[in-house]
Parts: structure tokens; sequence; C-alpha cells
């Protein structure tokens, strides 16, 4: 069993940054793949960046541009670099680990983001 670990959510004003970050602290095996998702209230939870296997990154529309997922040359930890935040970015951030079969196997608790205008 995989525990995912995720941190640097907060409190923000439109137009600033956050950085996000996930681990995995305790795994035994190398994790290939990782992404962040994003749930806001009322919505469903959405794609919001992945870092597949060779370094192939997916990006959500609304957030490309914006947004940059990148792994750690060493170790199962994967960060999202936020800029340039608007008060929809505002959700709770879940980072996801090794797509098996077209689906995220491990999940982490998440993080709360809030974009204020």
């Amino acid at each position: 069993q995989v525990q995912l670990r995720e941190s640097g959510g907060g409190l923000v004003q439109a137009g600033g940054s956050l950085r996000l970050s996930c681990t995995a602290p305790g795994s035994r095996f190398s994790i290939s793949a990782m992404a962040w998702y994003r749930q806001a209230p009322g919505k469903q939870r959405e794609l919001v960046a992945s870092h597949l296997i060779g370094g192939y990154t997916n990006y959500g529309d609304d957030v490309k541009g914006r947004f940059t997922i990148s792994r750690a040359s060493a170790g199962n930890t994967v960060y999202l670099q936020m800029n340039s935040l608007k008060p929809e970015d505002t959700a709770v951030y879940y980072c996801a680990a090794e797509r098996i079969s077209g689906s995220w196997k491990y999940w982490g608790q998440g993080t709360q983001v809030t974009v204020s205008s």
C-alpha cells in the first residue's frame, strides 16, 4: 500500500502563486506516474496535470500555461507549481499515483487551495 502526502495548500490572492508537493514516504518501489486532480464544491473531480512514464505531461485546459507539474529527480515526489492563480482555481487538490488500466490506484487526502479575489 502506498500512502500519498500532500502539502503546500493555503490561501492566496488572485494573481499569486503556490507550490504543492506530494510525497510517498516509505514506498518500496519507484512510482512511474503521478498526477494532480482537484475538486471544487459542487463539481466533479477533474484532472489538473499528470506526469506519466517517459516524462510525458498533460494539463487540463483551464490551467495550461499557468501550472507546471514536475517530478523530483529522485524519490516518489511530484510538484505542482501554480502561477497566476484565479478564484476559480479554488478547490481541494488531490495527488494520485500509479496509473493502472486507465485508473489511478493511489490517492492522497487532499490539500485545500483557496484563491481570494
